[in-house]
């Protein structure tokens, strides 16, 4: 069994669309910095990375699932290129109604990829910049971190806060190895 690092998409690897709006082109995928940095030093920790993202935008008709499916698959290339390794990536193509098992908060997505995975997912941190992200990490028994970048205190009870994906990581390798990170925990686990 691995460990995994569950990634939210849109906030935590790339810069979210306006609300109301969604990433549907590549043109409009605009990475935030560190992240591949920040993958880079899960994949030399021996993180399984995987990106579970809500894509509300299929059922709406923005964007096909070849089309997604072909904007993930140039995403994996450009991380790879950088020396950054994404190993998998589930997507919810589901709108709120009919309720599905797969949409977060739900932690369906993190349950399929534990299952075909075969991931530890007591072992395994969620990452993401929303109450839903740490509700799916925490109904599937994995640790939690929320990206927050307004100061404002978090909601959902994370394990950790964080201002960015590299932020995350570095605390999440200095509880993993007990090793000081450039920046300290903001509370204990």
């Amino acid at each position: 069994m691995k460990k995994a690092a569950f990634l939210d998409r849109d906030g935590v690897l790339n810069r979210k669309a306006p609300e109301g709006q969604y990433v549907t082109r590549w043109e409009q995928m605009e990475f935030l910095p560190g992240v591949r940095e920040a993958i880079r030093l899960l994949n030399e920790a021996g993180y399984f990375v995987v990106v579970v993202s809500n894509q509300r935008c299929v059922a709406k008709g923005l964007i096909t699932t070849s089309e997604l499916e072909a904007m993930h698959a140039r995403m994996r290339q450009e991380f790879e290129a950088a020396g950054a390794r994404i190993d998998a990536i589930y997507y919810c193509p589901h709108d709120f109604q009919p309720p599905c098992n797969c949409r977060k908060p739900k932690p369906g997505m993190l349950l399929e990829a534990a299952r075909t995975q075969q991931l530890d997912l007591a072992e395994s941190w969620m990452i993401g910049d929303s109450a839903h992200d740490v509700e799916a990490g925490r109904a599937a028994g994995c640790k939690t971190v929320r990206l927050i970048d307004d100061g404002k205190p978090p909601t959902g009870e994370p394990n950790v806060v964080a201002s960015s994906l590299l932020d995350a990581v570095d605390k999440i390798l200095e509880v993993q190895t007990g090793l000081p990170t450039r920046v300290g925990l903001p509370h204990s686990l």
